[in-house]
């Protein structure tokens, strides 16, 4: 089973996830140095070599993120996990997603037009807007900041990445 490594940028801000074996090959490439390693943790064997699978490795060079790379994209998963798993028209769990606006009045498919609903509330908005049915929103929906986004809302995060990953928050 492949286990996941923490990729830090060269000035220890976190990038990404990626799989053990890339992590291994960014090592003996010599394009990133490990900088943790799990206690007991994985080690791969070639025919000559036996190298340990870092828990977190680091960037020789630095590498610049594009600012639009920043914004995740738009998908039912990410609006559900941006908005909490809950419905913002009554706070019970989201199973779809609802535009703000409907699309067949002039709403885009957007982040700051999206949001988490339940079905129930879904079908009862239908093709209104919130001000001809007397709703609200609680907040005004935006798009989340990208790339450290998808790491804060990991369901298990190594104790080991703790500190890149508040330092980056």
């Amino acid at each position: 089973m492949a286990t996941r490594v923490l990729l830090l940028n060269a000035t220890y801000e976190p990038l990404a996830l990626v799989s053990d074996r890339r992590a291994v090959i960014l090592v003996l490439a010599g394009r990133a140095e490990a900088v943790a390693f799990r206690p007991d943790g994985p080690v791969f064997h070639s025919a000559h070599l036996a190298i340990d699978v870092p828990a977190i490795v680091r960037l020789c060079h630095m590498v610049r993120i594009p600012r639009w790379a920043r914004t995740p994209p738009l998908t039912r998963r990410a609006v559900l996990r941006r908005d909490g798993g809950r419905c913002v028209y009554c706070s019970e769990p989201a199973d779809t997603v609802d535009h703000v606006v409907p699309r067949s009045r002039g709403g885009r498919h957007e982040w700051g037009n999206v949001v988490a609903a339940c079905k129930e509330d879904n079908l009862s908005k239908g093709d209104s807007l919130l001000s001809e049915i007397g709703w609200a929103l609680p907040f005004q929906p935006r798009a989340p900041d990208g790339y450290l986004w998808r790491l804060r809302h990991l369901s298990e995060v190594d104790p080991l990445w703790a500190p890149y990953l508040a330092a980056a928050s």
